[in-house]
């Protein structure tokens, strides 16, 4: 049988090695003599723990893939995914690695302390898209401080979690091109607010920020003139402080929350009165069931959405948690309610099924009653683009190949 894959071209056969497991990329010259120094110019590194059975096959495997790899070859991308705890000295040396191959792309979610990120990380000048999920090395120890003195001129997307903001802080300053920003399970330290400043800025995507205890007082400043585009998924504690409001025209909230806490739906009303110019509005069916607890909401002078062209509600089936924390707040709400409307009340939520709280479309309308609706189930469709569907296909079938060799690269011994 003829080997057609060893007939392309070195830049196709890189391209899908790729798309493969940095291990499974090396493991590729066992293959043919086609394959035996191919993958030392792979300018894609993914290195993960899921192919290593210890700590220690991982770093060995390491250690020999930096020595052997072409210098020459500049480095696109690389995601470092590590569950267990990664030694620093391995970490400084990758990182040190890739920032002098001029790397673009970097993607980090491991466990360590930030002091032992190396300095040239946080000053790479050829950077442009950062994602940055690290968790402290011990169980239940605050998260890492994210630095304030960072210098990444040429970074245009920046994915943040599981870190910590000192309040009265602006630490995306050092950012001169950023235009997509995503703010994941992090906090804000202090009682001072949170500085998001950046007049290149067109996305903002908050998920899930929380405090040790709700600080209801504090806020999150956005002076952000270029921000289009506002996503917020998580529990409104915060109060958003906004300027120049008049760029932004696209706007998601999938809000919720898990204790019943009065001022929740007031930060919710807060923010949609202040968004009188956006031209598209996504939110979830739990986000309606949030803004219905404000005492007398219909009643409420909503001068707000006047420009609103669309409308989208995503039906959500209620959790449990969420669930007992709507009866608690319609309780809380209702002091008076009779023993028989307390058990309808709950027999309702005990569905848990997705509703719209009535008059509560017509409300947000009210300013812009031509506004298209429309109702999605909050179903997930994975779209495959055409041009990465040729890349999947032949990955798929060296992996079939390699899996087919008893003999693998370095398998023996990690």
């Amino acid at each position: 049988m003829k080997d057609r894959l060893s007939d392309l071209p070195d830049c196709v056969l890189l391209r899908i090695l790729s798309s493969l497991h940095t291990k499974q990329a090396v493991q590729t010259c066992v293959l043919s003599t086609r394959y035996n120094n191919l993958w030392k110019h792979v300018p894609v590194l993914s290195l993960g723990p899921c192919l290593f059975k210890t700590r220690k096959g991982f770093t060995k495997f390491v250690s020999r893939f930096l020595s052997l790899h072409d210098e020459s070859t500049a480095l696109r991308r690389l995601s470092l995914d590590r569950d267990g705890i990664i030694v620093p000295p391995l970490l400084e040396r990758i990182l040190n690695y890739v920032v002098s191959h001029n790397v673009k792309r970097l993607r980090i979610h491991v466990k360590c302390d930030i002091q032992h990120f190396p300095s040239c990380l946080f000053s790479c000048h050829t950077l442009t898209s950062l994602r940055f999920y690290v968790s402290t090395r011990i169980y239940n120890k605050p998260n890492i401080l994210f630095p304030n003195s960072l210098n990444l001129p040429s970074l245009t997307r920046l994915h943040i979690g599981s870190v910590s903001f000192l309040g009265g802080a602006d630490p995306f300053s050092g950012f001169p091109m950023l235009k997509s920003l995503r703010i994941s399970c992090s906090k804000i330290l202090g009682e001072q607010n949170l500085c998001i400043s950046s007049i290149t800025l067109v996305k903002l995507t908050i998920n899930r920020t929380y405090y040790k205890l709700p600080n209801f007082n504090q806020k999150i400043e956005l002076s952000t003139p270029s921000l289009c585009s506002f996503v917020f998924v998580g529990t409104p504690f915060q109060i958003l402080s906004w300027s120049q409001l008049r760029s932004i025209k696209h706007v998601e909230i999938y809000a919720y929350m898990l204790q019943n806490f009065a001022q929740i739906p007031s930060n919710l009303l807060g923010w949609l009165l202040e968004l009188t110019d956006i031209k598209s509005l996504k939110i979830s069916s739990d986000t309606l069931q949030v803004l219905s607890l404000v005492p007398d909401l219909l009643k409420v002078k909503f001068h707000s959405l006047r420009n609103l062209k669309s409308l989208t509600v995503e039906m959500k089936q209620l959790s449990y948690c969420f669930s007992n924390a709507l009866i608690d707040s319609k309780l809380a709400l209702n002091p008076a309610m009779s023993q028989k409307e307390v058990a309808t009340l709950r027999e309702a939520f005990k569905k848990r099924s997705s509703s719209i709280p009535e008059g509560i479309i017509d409300f947000l309308l009210q300013n812009s009653p031509s506004a298209q609706v429309n109702y999605s189930k909050g179903e997930i469709f994975l779209l495959i683009l055409k041009d990465k569907l040729f890349t999947l296909i032949f990955a798929s079938s060296i992996c079939l190949s390699l899996r087919w060799r008893n003999k693998l690269y370095f398998d023996s011994k990690m």
